[in-house]
């Protein structure tokens, strides 16, 4: 019996390789949608989008990587976010060999921010870590003091960039290609947060979803002032945060419970420093 052959993705794979992501994993997303997450341009020497496993010259499984480098705390990382993997039911004994190909290459931090069960499992497995799955609700609230607080909530393209440090403002450029996420700084003159959210619906009511917060301590010191922008330009009711994301729980706010956990695997960083940018959650419009 021929084994499968296992093969990294190369660039002039993505359309096939997306072509039976499209076929066996979700007809929702489209070829071109799938192939446009993979051409990021986030990691300038990215080794390869993942692996694939091959039987008799066709595709038959496959897993994908986004890769990207960011600043962690003031030193350049790598990151390999783990996506979209997929195996036809009579070659799912090859499953593992796709998991232990990209989580086995050396100098990355590894990610997987949209597992599934059986996929959070098998990656533990690996020794990937979950994290706090749970959520907080803040109410968005009208708050006649924003002015007198001198905070603004910029949402101008031409001003957010500018505003921000270099990180940030790198962050932003990242994204802002994006057109299913929103960006905006809220702050005072020398201090400034840098925020990415989407519009989200939490049993019938809209909110916003926090993307990414540059930083808690002031993302929590503005909140107020987010919220009612929030509430009076967008008539969003809550903003809702990933638990993990903030040092603590603020007053007038709740934390749900029976979220999907996340799972990664470092060796000098925490899931603190885990972001939901340069990953399958903001390349794909999910």
């Amino acid at each position: 019996m021929i084994l499968p052959t296992l093969e990294p993705i190369r660039d002039e794979d993505l359309p096939e390789f997306c072509r039976f992501l499209h076929e066996n994993l979700s007809r929702e997303r489209s070829v071109e949608e799938w192939a446009k997450a993979f051409a990021q341009h986030w990691c300038p020497s990215k080794p390869n989008n993942g692996f694939l496993i091959r039987h008799q010259g066709r595709i038959v499984g496959g897993i994908g990587a986004i890769y990207a480098e960011r600043s962690v705390r003031g030193r350049l990382e790598r990151f390999c976010n783990i996506t979209s993997w997929c195996v036809l039911d009579a070659f799912r004994a090859q499953s593992v060999r796709l998991a232990m190909a990209v989580a086995a290459q050396p100098g990355f931090h590894f990610t997987d921010l949209t597992p599934t069960e059986v996929v959070s499992k098998t990656l533990q497995f690996l020794k990937f870590k979950p994290m706090n799955e749970r959520h907080t609700i803040l109410p968005n609230l009208p708050w006649p003091l924003v002015r007198l607080g001198g905070i603004r909530v910029l949402s101008d393209p031409a001003q957010i960039g500018l505003l921000l440090g270099p990180d940030d403002a790198k962050a932003y450029r990242d994204h802002r290609h994006l057109p299913w996420l929103r960006h905006l700084a809220v702050g005072v003159t020398d201090a400034w947060c840098y925020v990415v959210w989407k519009r989200t619906r939490l049993k019938g009511i809209t909110g916003a979803v926090i993307i990414a917060l540059s930083d808690a301590e002031l993302f929590l010191r503005y909140r107020m002032a987010l919220g009612s922008y929030l509430l009076v330009h967008h008539g969003l009711l809550y903003t809702r945060v990933e638990s993990r994301l903030l040092p603590r729980l603020p007053a007038l706010s709740i934390e749900l419970l029976g979220y999907r956990s996340k799972v990664f695997r470092s060796d000098t960083l925490t899931a603190a420093d885990m972001s939901n940018l340069y990953s399958e959650l903001v390349a794909l419009d999910l």
